[in-house]
């Protein structure tokens, strides 16, 4: 039975919070704010908080038969990943997709087309398409500012979109948790965490904005300076080793066929045991869900073991020792989703929504709460460079509060997951954004300064997307939130590169290089 201890049960979810913005060490936040919470619990004993947050909450959460499945399907997911990664698959195909590509427009296109086809992972995307995309950057006289960009845009934006895989498994753990404990029987992780998709303005308005800047040829601000640098055969430079880094996930001997067949041999896996049950037409129960995507990633990452032997890139023993140590990858993220799940049962306990909901009551209106999630949650992700973190913090209250108040459940949801994205996004210390700059052999500062400004415009587009979907939820909020960044973009952009430059094909350009080379 939930307890109300007042004030006190807010204190746990504020250390947690205070602590990772200042330390940036989540796990470590997290952990103190659980034992904080159960110290609390059982009236400050110490050595009895310690047994009781092992027993009771860290070892409870592991047993409980839903979060070891989503501990599972992370442990297949990460070894999947890692094998895609090392076999040099993807950035194989992303050659590919290159071959074709004869001016600036099709270039910023392909490298955004080249990000979202390696949807699997966040942190793979700027050390697989980067290396790709580097050299034929160059070559068009295109940014390493403008490159990192697109990276970043094609990282976790996409990813956050996608429900079965690791960004979405773990937000439907968070949020099932939620769903759980306030007893909501009637909607599943899956329904709730799909009907939000439309509502995460943040991811949809980043990915849009890409091919908006390259087909209009229009730049503005740090990057529009970048960009004319380079037209000028100047681009910044990146410390020492980078390239180092880049060449060990290279692999010139490998077919495109190393991703395309274990992907569609996890999809039609997928979809193959899904589609008895009535998917998508009917429910299906989340239990079945993972189940299916557990066969379906195992099934695709025997596949590419496999394959890899076939094309005598590694031996059955490499490519299965390759697969083992990739399951362990995500131990840090589990560890989170633990740590994440034991605070909310923690704050149940205490009773933190309820009081937040007190406040809350008579002083919030309903319709504001999804914009006051995505601040709060952009706060957070931006001074721990987390997106994650901030999902495991926000999503504990947020779920709660919209439930309680009456505010749209499915646009607060989409509220904590926008706002993590879009901190994440503009922090200097996100894993993201430092593989970006690394990806494309760019000063992490100078990505930083050039990736803000579009990253504010889309957030402050999204900020406003939330407070109308607050009052109306529509899908139709979505389409107004697109036609205001095509509008605003095309406002602040008055430097253009200028169409005659940014359709110049490969000769053109060779044929300027020439030029300059001669005088």
């Amino acid at each position: 039975m939930e307890t109300n201890y007042g004030i006190l049960s807010l204190l746990p979810i504020l250390l947690t919070i205070g602590l990772a913005i200042k330390t940036r060490k989540v796990i470590v936040s997290l952990l103190a704010g659980v034992f904080t919470g159960v110290l609390i619990l059982v009236g400050g004993n110490p050595m009895t908080a310690v047994t009781t947050l092992l027993k009771d909450f860290v070892l409870a959460q592991l047993l409980d038969s839903y979060n070891a499945g989503v501990i599972l399907l992370l442990v297949f997911i990460g070894g999947f990943v890692t094998l895609v990664e090392k076999s040099g698959a993807a950035e194989t195909l992303n050659r590919s997709v290159a071959k074709i590509i004869n001016n600036r427009h099709k270039t910023q296109i392909a490298a955004w087309i080249g990000g979202i086809i390696v949807f699997f992972s966040d942190l793979g995307t700027p050390l697989i398409v980067g290396p790709v995309f580097t050299p034929l950057f160059k070559k068009m006289r295109i940014s390493k500012e403008k490159l990192a960009w697109i990276l970043d845009t094609t990282a976790s934006p996409v990813c956050i979109l996608i429900p079965f895989i690791g960004w979405g498994v773990y937000s439907m753990g968070l949020i099932q948790t939620e769903l759980d404990a306030l007893n909501i029987t009637h909607i599943t992780d899956f329904n709730a965490f799909v009907s939000a998709i439309p509502f995460q303005f943040y991811a949809i308005l980043s990915l849009l904005l890409v091919p908006i800047v390259a087909i209009s040829g229009r730049e503005f601000s740090a990057m529009a300076k970048a960009e004319q640098r380079a037209m000028q055969g100047v681009f910044s430079t990146l410390e020492d080793g980078v390239e180092e880094r880049q060449e060990m996930i290279l692999n010139n001997d490998a077919s495109p066929l190393l991703l395309l067949i274990p992907l569609l041999v996890l999809f039609v896996t997928l979809f193959g045991l899904l589609i008895p049950q009535g998917f998508p037409f009917t429910p299906v129960p989340g239990s079945a869900f993972r189940i299916s995507l557990m066969t379906g990633y195992l099934f695709g990452a025997i596949s590419l073991i496999l394959l890899m032997k076939f094309f005598k890139l590694k031996s059955l023993s490499d490519g299965i020792s390759m697969y083992i140590s990739g399951c362990g990858k995500l131990f840090d993220v589990i560890m989170m989703l633990v740590l994440a799940w034991s605070l909310s049962s923690a704050g149940k306990l205490l009773g933190t929504s309820s009081y937040i909901v007190q406040l809350a009551q008579d002083n919030i209106p309903a319709w504001s709460i999804p914009a006051i999630i995505f601040l709060i949650a952009a706060l957070i992700s931006f001074s721990t460079g987390t997106s994650w973190g901030t999902f495991a913090i926000m999503m504990p209250i947020a779920i709660p509060m919209a439930i309680a108040l009456g505010a749209p459940l499915y646009v607060t949801i989409a509220a904590v997951l926008s706002g993590g994205l879009f901190g994440d996004h503009c922090s200097p210390v996100s894993d993201t954004t430092i593989l970006s700059a690394t990806g494309a052999t760019c000063g992490l500062i100078d990505h930083v300064k050039t990736q803000l400004p579009y990253a504010l415009i889309t957030g402050s587009i999204s900020l406003m997307g939330f407070v109308i979907a607050g009052i109306y939820e529509s899908v139709i909020v979505t389409l107004l939130c697109i036609l205001m960044l095509i509008a605003v973009y095309y406002a602040l952009s008055k430097t253009k590169i200028g169409t005659k430059i940014a359709n110049l094909t490969i000769e053109e350009i060779e044929n300027l290089e020439r030029l300059e080379s001669a005088k």
